[in-house]
């Protein structure tokens, strides 16, 4: 069964003075690699979603944009796409921004809305403290005609983590 793993290429660029954001980017981008690292030995492959133009550098800059984005239903271009065509289970893993799924996931999600019908979707997020059933049910939300499949949030990811969730979504 093709699978594809889509997920947003790290947009923030941590700074000297941001050590505290610095580890939650680390935990976030931690939990991303070990999702894709295990799907990649079940021959997922692997797709990053990028923005045309790239986000601001600094932490406090860039949530001031992604917060102007969810509050404006503003979303942005992105630099390429893929064809979700040949796939049949489509994982999508996203950071918790502002309570929700990025703004610019979900405008790709809802572009390509068609795309996903009669697929297995298949949500998981990072976190760092809260929200992460609203972001999951976001996706879910957003991808009506698909067959979900329990989603997965992290904050500080482990390999048997990880392996555990996959293993109960083969059921």
């Amino acid at each position: 069964m093709p699978k594809i793993v889509i997920s947003l290429n790290p947009a923030w660029t941590p700074t000297q003075n941001a050590q505290h954001f610095y580890k939650l980017y680390q935990k976030a981008k931690t939990a991303e690699i070990e999702v894709a690292k295990q799907l990649e030995m079940t021959k997922a492959d692997i797709f990053r979603l990028e923005s045309a133009e790239p986000y601001p550098a600094q932490y406090k800059s860039c949530t001031v944009v992604a917060k102007e984005e969810r509050d404006n239903k503003i979303y942005r271009k992105i630099k390429s796409s893929v064809n979700l065509d040949g796939y049949e289970t489509i994982f999508i893993g996203v950071p918790v921004w502002w309570h929700t799924c990025p703004m610019i996931v979900q405008g790709w999600i809802l572009q390509n809305q068609k795309s996903f019908e009669g697929k297995t979707v298949i949500p998981f997020c990072t976190y760092a403290s809260t929200f992460r059933d609203e972001t999951l049910s976001k996706i879910t939300e957003l991808t009506p005609k698909s067959i979900h499949k329990k989603g997965l949030g992290l904050t500080n990811p482990t390999k048997q983590d990880v392996k555990i969730w996959l293993d109960s979504i083969k059921k």
